[in-house]
């Protein structure tokens, strides 16, 4: 499915219930808030996109515990939880995403390869997150993650 059209059907899916949306990405560097904005009428619903590439960043704008990130690291379904819900807090949204991974193509571990990463969705008073492994290029890996993050909000929304 086309990035567009799926980002078109979670449009559609939070003017229906009147609700609203903010993002905070990491890896995905703004694609992921860019994807949602290329929908005509997405300021009805979206309110905000964070980019928080840094480890600093994550604590300043999304309240992530300097804790979180030292045990955990920055690429973590923790991170990604405290993530979802700074942004979501911040931004005052019913629902809210965030990605945290590593694109590579060096950074990885053995524990993290490059290609992890963690996507955490909140709303209808529900949270989840999940790991996911891509693989390819910086591009192609930022462009799955954002399909999957969308994806997971989608099922949520339904």
């Amino acid at each position: 499915m086309k990035l567009v059209s799926l980002a078109e059907e979670i449009g559609t899916l939070l003017l229906k219930k009147k609700q609203t949306l903010s993002v905070a990405e990491s890896c995905t560097g703004g694609l992921l808030a860019s994807t949602i904005t290329n929908v005509l009428g997405a300021s009805r619903y979206f309110e905000r996109g964070v980019v928080t590439y840094s480890n600093p960043s994550k604590e300043d704008l999304l309240d992530v515990s300097s804790q979180t990130l030292e045990e955990q690291g920055a690429v973590s379904r923790e991170t990604a939880l405290e993530m979802v819900k700074g942004i979501q807090k911040s931004a005052k949204t019913d629902y809210a995403i965030a990605v945290t991974g590593i694109a590579g193509p060096d950074g990885g571990s053995k524990e993290k390869p490059v290609g992890t990463v963690f996507i955490a969705v909140a709303g209808g008073g529900e949270i989840k997150a999940e790991e996911f492994h891509f693989h390819g290029e910086r591009v192609v890996f930022k462009e799955k993650t954002v399909e999957a993050a969308l994806q997971m909000l989608k099922k949520l929304l339904k």
